[in-house]
Parts: structure tokens; C-alpha cells; sequence
């Protein structure tokens, strides 16, 4: 299947995003993958590169519970300037919480494609893949 050009994840936890980036490479479904520890960070790449399709990621894997600002503000945040970015963007909220009410927010945010429970594996990743090309 075709890689997308860019993931990103947000998540402020360094012994996941150490993880993760080891499982994005075996599943192999992105040519370049950026990492930002909070939601404030995330949004500004966005902002900064928000006509430069190139830069733009075409998947966000959003952890909930950052310092900053926490992946519910960046959706927030997110919705509101999504319809200037110059490209679609797929997101997933990939978070240890089990909170029921998280899972049924999440439901309730169109542009979250899903919610995944950590930890994320090579399957979810190729299944995220498959979603984004049939979309």
C-alpha cells in the first residue's frame, strides 16, 4: 500500500514517542514522521505551514493528556482553522485513557477518524493506512 508523505504524533510521554517511532518505521507507512511534545507546539507547526502542503502532516496520532496545551484544547483549536489548511488531515486520538466519556467525546468530533488505545501497533497503523486511502 502507498505510504503518506507525513504522520505526526503529539504526545508529550518520551518513552512512547521513542516507541512509536520504531513502530511507525516497521509498519512502515510514512516517509517522514515529526513528533511534538503538547498541543501548543503541534498547532504552531500547523499554523507556520498552513498553505505549505508539503509540510503538512496527512496523519496526526493525538495523545490527550499533554502539558500546554491538552489534545481536547488542540482539537478545539484544530476545527477552528482545519477548513484553511491546504490539504486534508487525518486525525486519531491514540491515549491510555479508558474513560468511557473520553471515548464518547471523541465520537462526537468530526474530524477524529477514531480512538485507540495505547499502545498503537503495526496493525493499528496499517489499518489507519487502509482508512486514509479509502476515504
Amino acid at each position: 500500500m502507498k505510504k503518506i508523505s507525513i504522520a505526526c504524533v503529539v504526545d508529550d510521554d518520551e518513552i512512547y514517542t521513542f516507541s512509536v517511532k520504531r513502530i511507525i518505521a516497521k509498519a512502515d507507512i510514512a516517509e517522514k514522521t515529526i513528533f511534538f511534545h503538547n498541543g501548543k507546539a503541534a498547532l504552531d507547526y500547523l499554523v507556520a505551514n498552513m498553505r505549505n502542503e508539503d509540510e503538512l502532516p496527512d496523519l496526526i496520532l493525538l495523545d490527550l493528556n499533554m502539558p500546554v496545551l491538552d489534545g481536547w484544547q488542540f482539537l478545539d483549536e484544530f476545527a477552528r482553522l482545519a477548513p484553511a489548511f491546504s490539504k486534508k488531515i487525518t486525525t486519531y486520538i491514540v491515549s491510555s485513557s479508558i474513560d468511557e466519556d473520553d471515548y464518547e467525546r471523541a465520537k462526537h468530533i468530526e474530524l477524529v477518524s477514531d480512538f485507540i488505545v495505547k499502545p498503537l501497533t503495526v496493525h493499528n497503523l496499517h489499518d489507519i493506512l487502509t482508512n486514509i486511502h479509502t476515504a
